[in-house]
């Protein structure tokens, strides 16, 4: 079984930054791509970003190119998302989850195509 434990979360003022970490229980962590979704309230749960098995590749929705970034340590099972000039738009719970196709040669983007979640972390950006 593959737990993934968010962290990092947490107030902040628009233009801040945060990180959001994600570790995951288990040894399948390396060979499977990771992304991270959002989900604000009366809204729908949303990709935000996602990085391949290697690392090598990335991709983001358009509203948070160039502020966040996403990145993972294999060697610690962790990912993560560098969160840079956040706005109140930015307010939600972030979630990470794990491809559920071992070595997928593009990246997941949609939420059918991820298997394990975590139980989530709340940012807010105040105005």
């Amino acid at each position: 079984q593959v737990q993934l434990v968010e962290s990092g979360g947490g107030v902040v003022q628009a233009g801040g930054s945060l990180r959001l970490s994600c570790k995951a229980s288990g040894r399948t962590f390396t060979n499977y791509g990771m992304g991270w979704f959002r989900q604000a309230p009366g809204k729908e749960r949303e990709f935000v970003a996602a990085i391949s098995w290697s690392g090598g590749s990335t991709y983001y929705v358009d509203s948070v190119k160039e502020r966040f970034t996403i990145s993972r340590d294999n060697a610690k099972n962790t990912v993560y998302l560098q969160m840079n000039s956040l706005k109140p738009e930015d307010t939600a719970v972030y979630y990470c989850a794990r491809d559920n196709v071992v070595r997928r040669p593009q990246l997941a983007i949609y939420s059918y195509q991820y298997t394990y979640w975590g139980q989530g972390t709340q940012v807010t950006v105040s105005s």
